[in-house]
């Protein structure tokens, strides 16, 4: 400790400093990067080492939690979306509706629209050699984009009549053992009547979501409206909308749209269970930023109090030579600076560093049966992670002012006999 304190009047005496009339600023950047950065083994440099890893591991906690969520709750999100569209269009007590040109015209004028789906679901058996299983037929445009598409090919239709083709799931095809090109029957229920389809595998999806692996298959809706003998009824519209569309401000504007009897509804509002435990990850993620938070606080203002304590001495000779307590604080405020700057920094590329090798690689798996999706999601927002960077560097200051409001109670005389 005399060391050092002959090491600061040496400093003083080389430079002519004057503390009352140079630029305090500098001189305290100058004392506080010397006792943080000295060569020398000593408790300072151990603790400022262990602040900057414990700075560097939340932030990098907090990117990571928020990087995944935002990946997680966007591919759950994304993947409803794609099987259903973000709006869907019915009656009001669930009868069967009639195409309306008129109004998908007036829908596609809605700037946010990107596209408008007809669709039909009808209850049929689906039957391939000796095995059958009770599945629902989902009929749409045949030439409308076919989600999830893994092997084979979507629906096609480039003539006006009816499509003989149908997309299965990945798990019905493993369940009872269909390739693609192989012929299956379907059977329909229609009054009292039975009728059967004879429909070639194109394609095999799979949207990772059980229930409608499990329970969709994919045919030309014409076909439906064939055994039904409507060929304008349909079950309603499903609207697909552009990319950071606000869902229930276009779902407003469509409703005004909408004929008598006829309700535009948020797929949201239709599958409440499935967003509802999307939104519960937001509140874990709150708590876990606020408990990593916590602990970053809590490790810097216990270091600055150490170093504090360390440097009484110092302290104390500062005092004797003219320093004013502000000039003191503006030491310990810049090591603390150095402490959270290189925290930050540390932890902001550990934790974008390791999103990214997830990115790459898929290194993580997940249980696609509890979670919808096989490898752990990522997706980064830039703002965020400024606010993340912003947010830490603003709440650390803050804290820091803490401790150094102990320095006004440190006589001098007493200090430089600190041991």
């Amino acid at each position: 400790m005399h060391n050092e304190t002959t090491q600061l009047i040496l400093i003083f005496k080389e430079k002519k400093l004057d503390l009352i009339k140079i630029s305090l600023l500098l001189n305290a950047f100058e004392i506080a990067k010397r006792i943080s950065f000295q060569k020398q083994k000593n408790y300072t440099r151990f603790i400022v080492r262990l602040s900057i890893a414990a700075t560097a591991i939340s932030v990098a906690a907090i990117l990571i939690t928020l990087s995944i969520v935002n990946g997680f709750q966007h591919t759950i999100s994304d993947k409803v979306y794609d099987f259903w569209g973000q709006i869907r269009i019915a009656s009001v007590n669930g009868a069967p509706l009639e195409v309306n040109k008129q109004m998908e015209q007036g829908l596609h004028s809605i700037a946010a629209v990107e596209r408008v789906t007809p669709f039909l679901n009808q209850s049929t058996v689906l039957s391939f050699q000796q095995d059958i299983e009770g599945v629902v037929a989902r009929g749409f445009d045949a030439n409308s984009a076919t989600p999830f598409i893994i092997q084979g090919r979507g629906l096609q239709n480039k003539t006006d009549s009816i499509s003989n083709e149908v997309v299965l799931s990945d798990h019905l095809a493993t369940t009872l053992n269909i390739s693609l090109g192989a012929t299956v029957r379907l059977y329909f229920l229609n009054v009292a009547d039975v009728q059967q389809r004879k429909l070639k595998v194109v394609g095999l999806y799979h949207s990772g979501i059980e229930d409608y692996d499990k329970q969709f298959i994919l045919v030309d809706i014409k076909l439906l409206q064939q055994l039904g003998n409507h060929p304008n009824q349909i079950e309603g519209y499903s609207i697909q909308l552009k990319k950071g569309a606000n869902i229930e401000s276009v779902n407003d504007e469509v409703q005004r749209l909408m004929p008598a009897n006829w309700v535009a509804t948020t797929i949201k509002d239709y599958y409440p269970q499935i967003f509802d435990w999307i939104g519960v990850q937001t509140v874990n993620r709150n708590v876990t930023i606020t408990i990593m938070l916590l602990i970053a606080i809590v490790n810097l203002l216990t270091c600055l109090f150490i170093l504090m304590l360390e440097r009484i001495p110092m302290i104390g000779t500062l005092s004797a030579l003219g320093a004013s307590q502000n000039f003191i604080r503006r030491i310990f405020l810049f090591q603390a600076s150095f402490i959270c700057w290189m925290g930050i920094g540390i932890g902001s590329i550990l934790g974008i560093g390791l999103c990214l090798l997830q990115l790459k690689f898929g290194w993580i798996q997940m249980d696609e049966t509890a979670y919808f999706i096989k490898t752990l999601p990522i997706e980064f927002n830039g703002a965020q992670i400024c606010a993340v960077i912003l947010g830490t560097a603003i709440i650390s200051y803050i804290s820091f002012l803490i401790p150094t409001l102990w320095i006004k109670k440190i006589a001098p005389a007493k200090a430089i006999k600190f041991d």
